[in-house]
């Protein structure tokens, strides 16, 4: 792998990680049509810290109380109702909430899920029904419901799909808000902030079968590149999928989805 292939796919990770698109399809489409070195294990594992650091730039503040709240935040039973003293404690048990379907999915499938990504075909047509999840939130009704608990792990369950490569995972988060009627701007953050635990969940995960010695390990230079990219890319997608949303123009995704996913059932081989 050449530091011009650590570029390349780092940016495809950290556009892909965020835009609704799918990440995992989009790096095994780049690796299989570019012949591109994809086998490199520490490399995943430094996209994937690169991709995380863009998160922790945009929400730094919201995540520094959050991760106070974790110390500070009281929590009450009244009159048979929880209470929650403040509303960044809450907000950290939901997210807490929505992790776990994933979890338990990548516990329970990981081998599963790990065959899928050698079928292009399959990508293709993941990437169809992520288009057209995107575009049925174009009819979604725009409402302003507070995130709650089944709210939560229903954008839980979106993200567990998610595993499947072509599922996209921001995709399936964000619509997976709009359609319980979450204000579209905050079911866009809750998905951000959920793929926190699941950035680093996956990262830590690749680093099980991590071997210093292993062949065709990436060197220091192309690990560097991937992760600038990866966290640059990163952080510009964010930011412009943000803008998207709050204009309520999620469903432009569809097409890309849709263009993508026919082509590659299309192509021989």
């Amino acid at each position: 792998m050449t530091v011009w292939d650590g570029v390349i796919l780092g940016i495809v990770q950290g556009i892909t990680e965020f835009l609704p698109v799918s990440s995992s399809g989009h790096l095994v489409l780049g690796c299989g049509f570019l012949g591109l070195g994809c086998g490199s294990l520490n490399f995943d594992v430094v996209v994937h810290i690169g991709s995380l650091a863009a998160v922790l730039l945009v929400y730094r503040r919201l995540l520094g109380r959050l991760l106070l709240s974790a110390f500070r935040g009281r929590i009450r039973l009244h009159r048979g109702r929880v209470r929650f003293a403040n509303p960044d404690t809450r907000l950290l048990l939901l997210l807490l909430l929505a992790t776990v379907p994933a979890a338990l999915a990548g516990a329970a499938f990981g081998d599963t899920v790990e065959t899928a990504f050698g079928s292009r075909r399959l990508v293709g047509g993941m990437l169809l029904i992520t288009g057209s999840v995107l575009f049925a939130t174009r009819y979604a009704a725009a409402e302003n419901r507070p995130l709650n608990w089944w709210r939560s792990l229903a954008i839980g369950f979106a993200q567990a799909l998610a595993l499947l490569p072509g599922i996209s995972r921001s995709g399936s988060t964000i619509s997976a808000g709009i359609f319980t009627g979450v204000k579209r701007e905050d079911a866009a953050d809750f998905s951000f902030l959920l793929s926190v635990p699941v950035i680093l969940g996956a990262g830590l995960f690749k680093l099980k079968d991590y071997s210093p010695a292993e062949p065709g390990e990436a060197g220091l230079p192309v690990l560097l590149a991937g992760a600038l990219a990866a966290g640059v890319s990163g952080y510009i997608a964010i930011r412009f999928l943000l803008r998207v949303i709050r204009r309520g123009r999620l469903h432009w995704f569809a097409w890309y989805c849709w263009g993508v996913g026919l082509l590659v059932i299309a192509l021989p081989g």
